[in-house]
This record gives C-alpha cells, sequence and structure tokens, in this order.
C-alpha cells in the first residue's frame, strides 16, 4: 500500500517562505509523477506545480517564479519550496503521486497504476 505524507505548513506573513515536502513509501514499482494541488476555502482543487520523473517541472501560471518543485535525489520525496508568498496563497496543500504499486489481489500481487494522495498540509499566509 503506497503511503503520502505532507509535512511543512504553517502560518507566515505576506512576503515570507515556506518549504512544504512529500514522501512516498509503500511497494512501488515505479512512479511516474508528483505533484501539488491546492484548495482553498469555497474553491476547487488546482494543480500547483508537477514534476514528471522523466521530464520536467510544471507551475501554474500564479506559481511561476514564486515557487520551485524539486526531487530529494532518487528519494520518493518532493519538495516545494515557495517564497514571496501571498494570502491568496492560502489553502490546504495536498502531494498527488501517480504510481504503479504491487497490491496483493485474488492471491497474489498485481501491479496497478493509482493516483495517491496525502491527507493535506495548511498553508496560511497572513496579510
Amino acid at each position: 500500500q503506497v503511503q503520502v505524507v505532507e509535512s511543512g505548513g504553517g502560518l507566515v506573513q505576506a512576503g515570507g517562505s515556506l518549504r512544504l515536502s512529500c514522501t512516498a513509501s509503500g511497494i512501488t514499482v515505479n512512479i511516474y509523477s508528483m505533484d501539488w494541488y491546492r484548495q482553498a476555502p469555497g474553491k476547487q482543487r488546482e494543480l500547483v506545480a508537477s514534476l514528471d520523473f522523466r521530464g520536467g517541472p510544471n507551475y501554474a501560471d500564479s506559481v511561476k517564479g514564486r515557487f520551485t518543485i524539486s526531487r530529494d535525489g532518487g528519494r520518493k520525496t518532493i519538495n516545494l519550496q515557495m517564497d514571496s508568498l501571498r494570502p491568496e496563497d492560502t489553502a490546504v496543500y495536498y502531494c498527488h503521486v501517480d504510481a504503479t504499486a504491487r497490491e496483493f489481489d485474488r492471491g497474489q500481487y498485481i501491479p496497478k497504476r493509482r493516483d495517491y494522495w496525502g491527507q493535506g498540509t495548511q498553508v496560511t499566509v497572513s496579510s
């Protein structure tokens, strides 16, 4: 079973910085991408930054030049460095993992590709 755990949220003043981390653990066969989404109260969840493990990073226009997504070497960990934070960045940030993992099904382990989500970490930016 794949587990996704985020850390690093908190309260910061506008213009400040925070660093989020996300680690995937479990019987993974392959990870295709790891991404950060966020959801503000009353709004839909939106993609903030994505990292294709065979490609490169992509960012939402609203965070380009301020946020940086990176992978922690060959580990199943990504980070999101958030600089020049704005009050509109306030949201719960979720880590998403697109991976194939072995699942026990009818007496044997079978690789299955799924979307995995963390529980989310709150980021609050005060004005």
